[in-house]
């Protein structure tokens, strides 16, 4: 089984990915490094390796959270699958 993101934390709302993209359209597979279980989504977008998926629904506003910290917030929705980036989150400090 091939793991195409990874999350630290189960309060992670996002994912990152580790394969080289991840295809709109495609059922992947996440490994949460905190009890070492796997999690499948259907990603909505290409997402390329480094970048972030949301695992659940973000609201704009909601704070994204990645590695089990604050890492900004939402300045759109980002729907569950979705390539979650400076297109759609921003951070908090400005």
């Amino acid at each position: 089984m091939t793991t195409h993101f990874i999350v630290h934390d189960k309060a992670d709302t996002v994912g990152v990915v580790v394969v080289e993209t991840v295809k709109a359209g495609e059922t992947i597979t996440g490994w949460v490094l905190e009890d070492d279980s796997t999690i499948k989504i259907k990603a909505l977008d290409p997402v390329p390796l480094g970048h972030k998926i949301a695992l659940g629904d973000i609201k704009k506003g909601d704070t994204v959270v990645k590695y089990g910290h604050d890492i900004g917030m939402a300045s759109a929705p980002i729907g569950k699958g979705r390539h979650a980036h400076i297109h759609n989150m921003k951070t908090k400090r400005w």
